[in-house]
């Protein structure tokens, strides 16, 4: 197992389970997972469908919580927020990108990515040269006002990753992030996703069954029927110059 300095690390999880329950059964996702994530690590997450990735990164993510076991984001403790606090955490500390992109209907791309700061902290009038900027970021600065349902699979997961990026996070969770493109787009926002990692020291945890993806990363840790397989280090990791497609 694969263990950060106490100090270094963004994410500690120890003995982490989770089991559902449907009446008096019950089915258990994870089952003691333990690891570290270091401060600008980039961590692949994979293993078959059933085998608990999901329920991690919704573990990790703050969207659910587990049955037992703990988690330190940011060496925390999160059973320690209270109500609003996990909102919060998860709009400051943390980015999502999603498979299904999750961008709203008849919104332009910079209102698109404009949505997180309407729930931060971070003042009004901050907010258009944030959201503009990441747009830049991700090489988008030419799609700016056109809506989103006038780009392309691989232009709206851009517009997603921007707007993870638009509250500047500690943390980047990519659930599938190639999951619905072709795999010229893919191979670009895995390239752009790889660059906020090395240039910008962004952790990234990914979650992905597809072995191309996973090679970005530094990490892998294969999970098998909510249990850490394997746990090891990518000896010829992609860089992020290898995978962008013009």
């Amino acid at each position: 197992m694969i263990m950060a300095d106490k100090d270094d690390s963004i994410i500690a999880v120890k003995n982490l389970k989770k089991v559902y329950h449907d009446g008096e059964t019950g089915t258990t996702a994870l089952d003691g997972v333990t690891f570290d994530v270091r401060k600008g690590e980039f961590v692949a997450i994979m293993g078959p469908s059933g085998s608990g990735k999901s329920t991690l990164l919704h573990l990790l993510g703050l969207l659910d919580e587990p049955t037992s076991g703990s988690y330190h984001l940011n060496g925390k403790n999160v059973k320690s927020y209270e109500g609003d606090e996990i909102a919060a955490i998860r709009n400051s500390e943390i980015g999502f990108v999603f498979q299904a992109f999750n961008l709203l209907p008849r919104t332009t791309v910079v209102e698109n990515v404009k949505l997180p700061l309407y729930y931060s902290s971070i003042p009004e009038h901050e907010w258009d040269g944030r959201a503009r900027k990441a747009v830049e970021d991700v090489g988008l600065g030419h799609r700016m006002e056109h809506d989103q349902a006038e780009l392309s699979g691989g232009e709206r997961q851009r517009v997603a990753i921007a707007r993870a990026l638009v509250t500047d996070p500690d943390v980047i969770f990519a659930d599938e992030p190639t999951g619905n493109l072709d795999s010229k787009s893919g191979k670009n926002v895995m390239s752009i996703i790889q660059r906020l990692n090395e240039k910008e020291g962004k952790t990234v945890v990914l979650i992905t069954h597809e072995t191309s993806t996973a090679d970005h990363a530094e990490r892998i840790i294969r999970l098998l029927d909510g249990v850490i397989d394997s746990d090891t280090r990518v000896r010829n990791r992609l860089t992020a110059d290898d995978e962008y497609v013009k």
